[in-house]
């Protein structure tokens, strides 16, 4: 494992897979599909794939894919700036510090408790993952879990995965889940959010995983310290500097938290309602900033020198976004991505039907390096993935679930995903180091996955 520790930087790590991926461009013949829209989104058109001139990418590309990266992904690198910023000013009134020094008194009186808090909170996050989609939102709460995470006496690692695993096997396991679920099982023409039952069986089986897992990582640390994978680093320097004496639990700093936690209500009805996104969910914290600093009877000036002081702690956060996102495009302008798309659905036919499932869910969870985007992956493959489904003598419900739970669960290590990319950048944590806790988790959870996937083949007709 010593080469985790000669690992890159995140920056360099994405800035080398840009390299490969213009390589690519140049090994991989062109081609694409037809598409159409379809309730305002674009989707291919099945049988429809033909070879087109190669577009090799080039030094042109690796210099420009950043900024049209940047350009692409504006909307939540502006996100990432704003509520860094509303939270930095929520972090200065020493509410939520006192708030979770109130909750570790709770689990230091009541230590039988102190077990139920990480797996709890992970589980919420699933279920916000498997119902309603939770995706940017982690980079909102991942500034309440990191610092939660630490008061535990736990490490960065514990307060990252309890958002990014969580979501992850949410998503995985998701079943009224509008972006992935009722994306692709519009495409695949079967009934929006059918076949629950059976996707609430497996959002379970990989909750547990996924609690248990951080859980077991949890205990270890909280027993010796000096095990947990952060020890000894920067990120290890930092988390003891920031150590600072907790603040009382005063009245104010109790209404700024029932105020906090009204925000976050009001999220989770304006997303679920009214299908909020990026712009709705930045107001409401940036509101919640002011009204925070109001409470508190902050001055002007020190409200916003705290606003700018927690944009620029984003601002690493942001660069891996932005530069994330320009890895697609290099693949996007190359024309690679409808070769890969194509590639698998020849593979697949011919195989016994199991074989071409399993192909699928690897095809879909390869796919994620590219389309790290649960909706865009769901547009982009289902067209092609349901009626092959058809002719390989598998239900499309089985075609959906090999989707969703090979976009869920990759998502959590690719380094093309800006989300994940953007939590650890905030959590301060090395990709490397995250890939070597991550990465054996996430391939547990695969194989659970894959096992999830013949019941519906073989034991029931679904």
């Amino acid at each position: 494992m010593k080469i985790f520790k000669k690992f890159p930087d995140t920056i360099t790590i994405i800035l080398c897979i840009s390299l490969l991926f213009i390589v690519l461009t140049w090994l991989i013949p062109a081609g694409e599909f037809d598409k159409e829209i379809i309730d305002g989104k674009e989707v291919i058109i099945a049988n429809s794939y033909k070879s087109i001139d190669s577009q090799p990418q080039g030094l042109g590309a690796f210099l420009t894919a950043p900024i049209k990266g940047f350009a692409s992904a504006s909307f939540v690198i502006a996100f990432v700036f704003l509520v860094g910023g509303a939270f930095s000013i929520l972090n200065r009134t020493g509410a939520i510090n006192a708030g979770l020094f109130s909750i570790i008194k709770i689990s230091r009186n009541n230590p039988q408790y102190k077990n139920f808090i990480v797996p709890g909170i992970t589980a919420l996050f699933s279920l916000a993952g498997a119902t309603f989609g939770m995706s940017e939102e982690i980079l909102v709460f991942i500034l309440i879990t990191i610092p939660l995470s630490k008061a535990l006496g736990y490490d960065a690692i514990v307060g990252a995965a309890i958002p990014i695993i969580g979501t992850g096997v949410g998503f995985a396991g998701a079943f009224t889940n509008p972006f992935t679920i009722g994306i692709a099982q519009g495409i695949a023409q079967v009934p929006i959010f059918s076949g629950m039952e059976y996707r609430l069986v497996v959002w379970f089986i990989l909750t547990t995983i996924a609690c248990i897992a951080i859980s077991r990582y949890a205990k270890r640390i909280d027993k010796n310290p000096e095990k947990s994978l952060l020890y000894g680093t920067a990120a290890h320097q930092i988390q003891k500097e920031n150590n600072h004496e907790i603040p009382d639990l005063t009245a104010r700093r109790r209404i700024i938290l029932l105020t906090l936690l009204g925000a976050i209500i009001i999220l989770i009805y304006g997303v679920n309602k009214y299908s909020w996104y990026i712009n709705e969910i930045a107001g409401l914290f940036i509101a919640l900033g002011i009204i925070a600093a109001i409470i508190y009877r902050m001055k002007v000036s020190t409200t916003i020198s705290a606003f700018v002081e927690g944009a620029k702690e984003m601002m690493t956060a942001a660069l891996v976004i932005g530069l994330a996102k320009g890895l697609l495009v290099i693949a996007q302008d190359g024309k690679i991505i409808d070769t890969l798309l194509n590639s698998v659905a020849v593979l697949a036919e011919g195989t016994p039907k199991f074989v071409s499932a399993e192909l699928m869910l690897l095809f879909q969870s390869s796919l994620n390096f590219f389309i790290p985007s649960g909706s865009g992956q769901a547009a982009l493959t289902m067209p092609i993935i349901a009626p092959l489904s058809d002719l390989l003598g598998i239900s499309r419900q089985v075609s959906v679930l090999t989707f969703q739970i090979g976009d869920g669960l990759t998502n959590m290590i690719v380094p093309t995903s800006g989300v994940t990319m953007g939590a650890l950048s905030i959590a301060k944590i090395p990709f490397n180091v995250w890939l070597k806790w991550a990465f054996p988790i996430v391939l547990i959870l695969c194989l659970t996955g894959m096992i999830l996937i013949l019941p519906p083949l073989f034991l029931f007709e679904w």
